[in-house]
């Protein structure tokens, strides 16, 4: 048997990062897709730094899955890993541009990758599709209406698209990330290093610290092996045992 293939958005931020290290230590030939790719310095540097990873110049869903299928000839994984900047603000000051831009950039991306590498999963008869969302539906808080919103239309889709794919022998879930470090929002200056910080999460998170990215990885790694493809339709709360 070849070496498992994967197709990474977004592999500098969020979810990105512990994902693609653990799908290179198991052995995976990975396409990576990232929103600062447009820069051709920006490609070879990632590159250099991983010499046996595809790293795409697309940025157009559609493009992201052809020029990905091109370089790894046939995809295993689809690891959707959507990211888009948290601007609080109470509901009635939230700009409808923010709400837009947000749900093109969790949701209706996510959408569009499944829509473009469906036919070829099915035409393979098997795969996987894991969506990097949020758990921040399980609890809302004041000022996040939009990222809470479009998480969990992205989290709902999931399940949906799950049930459709289950006869075709393609298994989708979901990973729900909250308290998760990543520089994007949960930045090391202030909840690491910081005292205070530190101490908020402490407060916050049962486990009593961020989560990983390696621990995130390897869940992602664990849905993208299709070692349990039984296991569908699922939505796994990676949040330290919050709220």
């Amino acid at each position: 048997m070849g070496r498992r293939t994967a197709l990474v958005t977004n592999v500098l931020e969020y979810g990105g990062p512990g994902t693609v290290e653990a799908l290179e230590k198991a052995g995976y030939k990975i396409a990576c897709h990232d929103r600062t790719f447009t820069d051709p310095r920006a490609r070879e540097a990632y590159a250099a730094a991983h010499t046996d990873i595809a790293v795409l110049s697309a940025q157009d869903p559609q493009a992201v899955v052809a020029e990905a299928i091109e370089s790894l000839t046939a995809i295993d994984a689809l690891i959707s890993n959507d990211v888009h900047p948290n601007r609080p603000a109470p509901i009635e000051d939230v700009s409808l541009d923010d709400l837009r831009a947000t749900l093109e950039a969790v949701l209706v991306t996510p959408f569009r990758l499944a829509q473009a590498i469906i036919p070829h999963l099915k035409g393979r008869g098997t795969g996987s599709i894991v969506l990097v969302t949020s758990a921040r539906e399980l609890q809302p808080e004041p000022g996040f209406s939009v990222p809470t919103t479009a998480r969990g239309g992205a989290t709902t889709f999931a399940l949906a698209l799950a049930r459709e794919l289950a006869p075709s022998g393609i298994q989708v879930n979901a990973i729900a990330p909250n308290y998760l470090y990543s520089e994007l929002y949960y930045p090391r200056d202030r909840f690491i290093d910081n005292p205070v910080g530190r101490k908020e999460i402490e407060d916050r998170v049962p486990v009593g610290r961020l989560g990983t990215p390696e621990e995130l990885g390897n869940l992602v790694e664990f849905f993208a092996s299709g070692k349990s493809a039984f296991v569908t339709g699922q939505v796994i709360a990676f949040t330290g045992g919050w709220p």
